[in-house]
């Protein structure tokens, strides 16, 4: 069947079918999440755009209160709870008007009761189902799982979080980020709170200690989402080899308790050159005795207390799977640990070796003795 003009139209630039997530991510308030979000609505407004304000948190903040004037706000929806009046996004009013891009402040505030939803990155995701694209803000220490992290280093307890897989729906993440000194002057000069409140803040939650910490989340937060996007586009344009962009350094475990000293040794090699750690275990069906199986969990348990991502396959082939696993994780280096050394073992070691690097892509292997523990 012979296809429209406009059939091949939409092959060569579909229509999209939701909106796009961008998050301006930063570590503390007064980095200048807001007001890059701004700029950035500003610029696309200049290009024809329709861009309204959703919800904007100026906290007093001249400038940016300057910058959202630039821009049409829908009004909040007023409700009422306990005798007071509350202000929320109206999320039915921006539907209706239906604009292409929105500004959504503070993602993980919590709504009043009687909202349509209770969290506002709920209301988020609402719009960009919409086909709306939206624009947010957000700091590091609102991710749900970096609550524990947070609270041992700040001693402040996070109360407003969304949860770690709403990470994974972001399309696009923008780092607001000044040194830890440069927010200090802000600070000084009143540029984030007022001079008095600004002391106070300095020698609790701003202290560098607490912001040297809290960058680092936010710059981990935003390497993830961009390996991510990395990853994403490898898969759609079929690449089979990432670019040399971070070393992805993977190791082989089984229940062997020696296999602890592998993960040991792999975490220092990746934490060294500042590498992505893996953890990859191939399920043949030998692991079935209690013991052994305890002896399992331990080594996996060991792994994750060393922050690696554990990678669980099931197959009759240790060699195929393991190469299966490190194409599509675009490992860099993989750890084997030799154990056995002499007569017929050895040579079943040395074929699934050699079967390894037939079947898979390009990769250092690396050969380690396990030591006994």
């Amino acid at each position: 069947m012979q296809k429209t003009p406009d059939q091949w139209l939409d092959e060569v630039s579909p229509e999209k079918k939701v909106g796009l997530l961008k998050l301006f991510l930063g570590y503390a308030p007064g980095v200048g999440k807001t007001y890059s979000m701004l700029s950035e609505a500003i610029r696309r407004m200049s290009r024809g755009e329709d861009v309204v304000i959703g919800v904007i948190e100026t906290h007093g903040r001249r400038a940016t209160a300057e910058l959202s004037s630039k821009l049409d706000i829908i009004p909040k929806k007023q409700l009422e709870y306990k005798g007071t009046v509350f202000q929320e996004m109206d999320v039915d009013a921006i539907l209706a008007r239906k604009p292409q891009v929105v500004l959504v402040d503070e993602l993980a505030h919590t709504n009043i009761d009687g909202s349509k939803h209770r969290k506002r990155y709920e209301d988020v995701l609402e719009l960009v189902d919409a086909n709306i694209d939206v624009l947010t803000t957000m700091n590091v220490q609102h991710i749900e799982s970096l609550g524990p992290s947070v609270l041992q280093f700040t001693g402040i307890q996070v109360r407003e979080t969304v949860p770690d897989w709403l990470m994974q729906r972001v399309d696009e993440i923008v780092l607001a980020d000044v040194t830890p000194q440069a927010l200090e002057k802000r600070m000084k000069r009143g540029d984030v709170y007022p001079t008095d409140r600004a002391e106070r803040a300095l020698s609790h939650f701003f202290r560098p200690g607490n912001l040297i910490a809290l960058r680092e989340l936010a710059l981990r937060q935003v390497t993830q989402v961009v390996d991510r996007s990395l990853d994403a586009y490898l898969a759609k344009e079929n690449v089979e080899q990432a670019p040399a962009v971070r070393e992805r350094i993977a190791v082989c475990v089984s229940s062997n308790p020696a296999a602890q000293y592998l993960v040991a040794r792999a975490s220092r090699m990746a934490h060294a050159i500042g590498g992505e750690f893996y953890v990859i275990y191939v399920d043949v069906g030998r692991d079935t005795d209690p013991k052994d199986q305890k002896s399992l969990a331990e080594n996996i348990r060991f792994a994750e207390n060393l922050d690696a991502k554990v990678l669980r396959t099931k197959g009759k082939s240790v060699a195929e799977e393991v190469a299966k696993v490190v194409k599509e994780n675009h490992i860099t280096q993989i750890i084997f640990g030799r154990s056995a050394r002499t007569g017929y073992q050895k040579y079943l070691y040395l074929s699934a070796i050699h079967k390894f690097l037939r079947d898979a892509p390009s990769v250092d292997v690396h050969i380690v003795t396990q030591e006994a523990r």
